[in-house]
């Protein structure tokens, strides 16, 4: 399969140790979440390598993430996924309902999942067939710069007999039992390649025209190769082509066909009708061969399309499928964040809720192992991988049901943060907000840098406004950073250039009244 080599060997250097230090690249602290999750996938690398009779009976051992909003959750599953190249989805539990309700099922969170397997390996492969589309783009600019100056071969453009398509009538299919009045399916009865009777003496000629076919070909072939080394029999085209690669036609305006696939209104269905639906409307779609429309574009806004067209031609719907498949169900990850709110509590009251307990028994089955039907063909979530997260701070853990709470065997519990670690976001990661902010604002011609007190300030201020009004994590530094920048982001426009360094002073003339201003702070911060 594409690229399985180069996972194998990307995946062979990612020791837990080395996972942990790739994640403390962009997450502050929560050493035991990186462990498990490190772990976890080191699993995954090493049941690739069993026996595949073995290998069969090793399932993932899915995480239960605990812990306050805003401590690196969700951002741990992302990161995750990234360094391994797996297929990675983040679901809301909280937005699926219990089967045969109005809603979202439990499903389509793997179709989701394998819908990002499918566009990851698709452009993997787009990836290694650039180079050609490019090529095939650039002859079809040429043919619609010069018409009639693209090199044929002999005897191009006569068409032998096509099949021929033979309306057969129309038939009409009543679904009722007992032959009365109802709802009718109607359609058209068609017949494909009608036979033709031959003489005799045609046999002898179609033997005849084999050589000519074989030359043709090499013809064909001859042409193709000229295409490929940039060789031109008609001097304009090669002169065209010059121009063409050196940009001078980028603005000449020509005419385009591109073919637009009908596209069907959104459905929502109950269980797995909706895949069945989508892919029969595709393949009517298909069989119709879509409209085409005639458009007049600029030359460079036509190379982009025809690089689209060319490419699409080039890859492998199936093997794209095959291999996103695969993909899916041996490395896939799949993050259902807010677990704990369709936990039921002990009480038990009010009864079964579809939205949480009804949403729990549907869950069982897909985190245990089953077949789901996609468009793509049916996936298996045996060795997925679940990372679930939640809060926790009404409910508990064992509110969930006891069947669920066997499927997460891992268990880690992350820390809440605090002015420490919020130094250390701030300066650390590769992303760090201030890091963020420095660039933005350089776009502008306005530099600004952040003084080590100012920093400290900043740490204090967030976690200060964390202990008095609600604990959001490190998303407190987001309001804080933006209240911060505020007015600098709004005049820097008119401003640039100017460089303007952010001191403690900077940060308490704009931050220690909106702080100590309760009322005020509730609404902004």
């Amino acid at each position: 399969m594409i690229s399985e080599k180069k996972n194998e060997l990307n995946l062979d250097r990612l020791t837990p140790r080395e996972i942990v230090l790739e994640l403390d690249k962009y997450i502050v602290g929560q050493k035991k979440a990186k462990r498990a999750v490190a772990v976890a996938l080191r699993n995954r690398i090493r049941r690739l390598k069993l026996d595949p009779e073995l290998r069969e009976d090793i399932a993932p051992k899915n995480i239960l993430m605990i812990g306050p909003t805003g401590v690196g959750k969700t951002e741990i599953a992302r990161r995750l996924a990234k360094l391994a190249g797996s297929p990675f989805i983040k679901v809301e539990a909280t937005k699926y309902t219990e089967v045969g309700y109005v809603g979202r099922d439990v499903e389509s969170m793997i179709r989701d999942l394998m819908a990002a397997g499918v566009q990851m390996v698709k452009q993997e492969m787009q990836e290694s067939v650039t180079v050609e589309a490019r090529k095939r783009a650039e002859e079809a600019l040429l043919d619609l710069l010069l018409p009639g100056t693209g090199k044929k071969p002999k005897g191009e453009g006569k068409q032998g007999a096509a099949p021929m398509v033979r309306p057969m009538g129309i038939y009409s299919i009543n679904p009722g039992n007992d032959g009365g009045p109802g709802p009718a399916l109607m359609g058209a009865a068609i017949q494909v390649g009608i036979p033709v009777r031959r003489n005799k003496g045609e046999d002898a000629e179609e033997a005849a025209g084999t050589a000519d076919n074989f030359a043709r070909e090499a013809e064909a072939e001859e042409a193709a190769n000229d295409r490929k080394e940039g060789k031109d029999d008609n001097p304009l085209r090669g002169k065209f082509r010059v121009l063409l690669q050196e940009g001078k036609l980028e603005d000449r305006m020509v005419e385009i066909t591109v073919s637009q696939t009908p596209q069907f209104p959104s459905i929502e269905m109950m269980g797995g009708g909706l895949e069945e639906l989508e892919s029969s409307l595709s393949g009517i779609a298909g069989f119709f061969g879509g409209n085409k429309k005639k458009k007049l574009v600029s030359v460079s806004r036509a190379r982009e399309i025809l690089i689209a067209e060319e490419t699409e031609k080039l890859i492998d719907r199936d093997r794209v499928s095959d291999e996103a498949r695969q993909r899916v169900e041996e490395t896939g990850i799949v993050f259902i964040d807010e677990i704990d709110k369709i936990a039921v509590k002990g009480d038990r009251g009010g009864g079964p809720d579809v939205s949480r307990e009804g949403v729990q028994r549907d869950i069982l089955p897909i985190v245990e192992g089953a077949t789901v039907t996609t468009k793509w063909g049916p996936v298996n979530t045996d060795h997925i991988l679940f990372i679930a997260a939640g809060a926790f701070n009404v409910s508990k853990p064992s509110d969930l049901i006891p069947e669920l709470q066997g499927r997460f065997p891992l268990r880690v519990e992350l820390e809440s943060l605090g002015k420490e670690e919020f130094l250390r976001i701030l300066t650390e990661p590769k992303n760090a907000l201030t890091k963020q902010y420095i660039g933005l604002l350089a776009t502008e011609e306005v530099e600004i840098e952040f003084t080590p007190d100012a920093i400290e300030r900043l740490a204090t201020l967030a976690a200060e406004v964390n202990s008095k009004l609600e604990n959001i994590g490190a998303r407190r530094l987001h309001t804080i950073m933006e209240a911060l920048l505020e007015n600098l982001s709004f005049e820097a426009p008119d401003i640039s250039p100017v460089k303007i360094p952010i001191t403690e002073a900077y940060v308490n003339d704009r931050l220690t009244d909106l702080v100590t201003d309760q009322d005020l702070g509730r609404y902004i911060l």
